[in-house]
Order: structure tokens, then C-alpha cells, then sequence
């Protein structure tokens, strides 16, 4: 009964972090490790341990996905997410020094924002919008805004993928499906990152509730992937808003009511 539960629950976690991996560039954190915390009571480090593995998987395959379709901006990517890992460093460094403010709850009011500002203002941009862009400007805004995003990220603990989405479409003008995987391209390596340095201090994780989390979120992640690179843009930007504010007011409901 035990592992039917533990399969249950990691099977509907990778649902949620598949469908806002593929769809948004979100990461698989905010979606899998309150549901592992709540209702099989595991450790929250190994929780995010997890969440995080499960995130490189999928978003690499996404990635690739998006690459394949010519909707990912691989150079301008590589500088913001070296940026962005350096940043994080600096952010976690700043936060321990300071007084605590992190904002728990930050991922989740984000995500359901974003969603409905996709549903209510969807992004427009074209590719051509895109390419008058200097590549020298552009360059510039990858650096500033990689600094940004990883500060943040680091000082609160929360919010990357959403960040860089938010960034990379209202700050950058990046077209959505472009901007969507150049994010999953980043938070693959972050994830990477992250997993690691989790498992080398926390130890082995639960490999069952992992090899279940990561083979959920791979498969939902292809399959928003596959779609959001064959929609047309208002189609995506719907999809993209309804699966947010349904995984924002889910992770809501969980973290208010199930802890």
C-alpha cells in the first residue's frame, strides 16, 4: 500500500512538473516537492534532491525538443545560465548574512501571475521582432539579466525558471516558444547543478521515488513539448496560462491546507 501511494504521488508530481516544464520552463521544484513533503512525509532536502534531478532530465529532452524546431537560443543561453549559476552563489552568500527573508511562497504567487498574464496579454513577439536586436545589445541584457535572476534566485531560494521566463519575454522580447526553450535548455544544467550538490551532501535519495518522479516528469514534459511546438502563438500562450494558474492554485492548496 505504501508503494502504491508513493507511486501515486510521484506519478501526479511529474503530471504537474512535466506539463509546466514543457510548457513554461519551469522548474520541477515547485511542483514535486511539496507534494513529496506533504503526503509521504520525506525529508525536504532530499524532496528538492529529487525535484531537481527529475528537472535535468526533462529539461534537457524538452530542450532538445525545442532546439530540433529551431525555438532555441543556444548562444545568448549559455551567457545568461553561466551568469545566472555565478549569481546564485552570490545570492545564497548575501542571504546568509542577512537577517532571514525568504519568501516561500514566492514560486507559487509568481507562477500564478504569470499564467494569467499569458491567458490575459499573451506574448506576440515574432522571430523577426526578435532578430533586430543587436546581437551585441543583446549579449548585454543576456549578462544583466542573468545577474539578476541568479541574485535573486540565490537570496529567496525560489522562482528560476519562472524568473527567466519573465525576464526573457517581457524584458528581452523574445517570441514565447523561443524564450520557453532557451529556459528549459538553462534550467537543465541548473538542475544538474543543484541535484548534485544536494546528493553529494545529503546522501543517496529515495531511488524509487526518484526513478518514478523522473520517468513522470520526462514523459508529460515531451508531450507539452511536442505540442507547444506544433500550437500556433495564441494557442500556446492559453495552454501555457492555463497550466500555470492550475499548478499555481494546486501548489497553493497543498502548501495552505495539507502541511
Amino acid at each position: 500500500m505504501r508503494e502504491l501511494l508513493k507511486f501515486l504521488v510521484c506519478f501526479l508530481a511529474g503530471i504537474g512538473a512535466g506539463l509546466g516544464t514543457g510548457f513554461a520552463g519551469m522548474s520541477a521544484a515547485a511542483v514535486i516537492s511539496p507534494m513529496l513533503i506533504t503526503f509521504l512525509d520525506m525529508d525536504p532536502y532530499m524532496a528538492v534532491g529529487i525535484a531537481l534531478a527529475s528537472d535535468v532530465l526533462a529539461s534537457a529532452a524538452s530542450a532538445y525538443t525545442y532546439g530540433k524546431n529551431k525555438n532555441l537560443d543556444i548562444r545568448n543561453g549559455l551567457v545568461m545560465m553561466f551568469t545566472v549559476l555565478a549569481f546564485t552563489l552570490v545570492g545564497s552568500w548575501v542571504s546568509s548574512k542577512v537577517r532571514s527573508t525568504t519568501m516561500g511562497s514566492f514560486s507559487t504567487f509568481m507562477t500564478l501571475l504569470l499564467g494569467v498574464k499569458f491567458i490575459v496579454k499573451p506574448v506576440m513577439t515574432t522571430k523577426e521582432a526578435m532578430a533586430t536586436v543587436s546581437k551585441e545589445k543583446r549579449l548585454i541584457q543576456s549578462v544583466v539579466c542573468g545577474i539578476l535572476i541568479g541574485f535573486i534566485c540565490g537570496f529567496i531560494g525560489a522562482g528560476g525558471g519562472m524568473m527567466m521566463l519573465l525576464i526573457l519575454t517581457s524584458v528581452l522580447g523574445y517570441e514565447l516558444k523561443t524564450a520557453v526553450g532557451t529556459s528549459v535548455f538553462i534550467m537543465a544544467f541548473t538542475a544538474l547543478t543543484g541535484s548534485i550538490s544536494h546528493f553529494a551532501i545529503g546522501g543517496a535519495p529515495d531511488w524509487t521515488a526518484l526513478v518514478y518522479c523522473m520517468a513522470s516528469t520526462l514523459l508529460w514534459a515531451q508531450i507539452a513539448a511536442r505540442f507547444a511546438n506544433k500550437a500556433q502563438p495564441k494557442t500556446l500562450n492559453r495552454a501555457t496560462g492555463v497550466v500555470l494558474v492550475i499548478l499555481g492554485v494546486v501548489i497553493l492548496v497543498v502548501n495552505t491546507f495539507f502541511k
